[in-house]
């Protein structure tokens, strides 16, 4: 399975001003681990995840005043749509995160995929191939 077969394109955008709280609350909303960063200052989109979240929480951050830019991943992993599944767990695992935003063959951005959407695919993919065939299916 490729990284295409897994990833989501509905991403969340936010810019590096937006306040963590707000990021927080957006990611609640939507039910996602990460929001894609973006700012015209910065050469590539960034992230900003639910343990930069925690993080901020922890150094005694004030979310509702601190910009999501003072916490965030500056130039996040990409995978290519083409990417196995399998290669894209390692990176995450190797780097130690959970997303990588998704890029086509242009470079461009064009989804984000999270450690919950492979393990998701792999399930999908595993129940997929235990479903009875007409040959496993009695006739009367």
């Amino acid at each position: 399975m490729r990284v295409k077969d897994a990833m989501s394109t509905d991403l969340l955008v936010v810019g590096t001003a937006v306040t963590v709280a707000e990021a927080a609350r957006l990611m609640l909303k939507r039910r996602v681990g990460a929001a894609v960063v973006v700012d015209e200052r910065f050469p590539g989109p960034g992230i900003i995840t639910e343990r930069d979240v925690m993080r901020a929480l922890a150094d005694g951050r004030d979310p509702e005043a601190t910009p999501v830019e003072a916490c965030m991943t500056f130039e996040a992993r990409t995978a290519t749509t083409n990417w196995d599944l399998d290669t894209a767990a390692a990176e995450m695992i190797n780097g130690h995160f959970r997303h990588l935003l998704v890029v086509d063959e242009q470079g461009l951005m064009v989804g984000i995929v999270s450690m919950r959407d492979i393990v998701g695919a792999h399930i999908r993919a595993a129940h997929a191939s235990e479903a009875p065939t007409a040959a496993d299916t009695p006739h009367s």
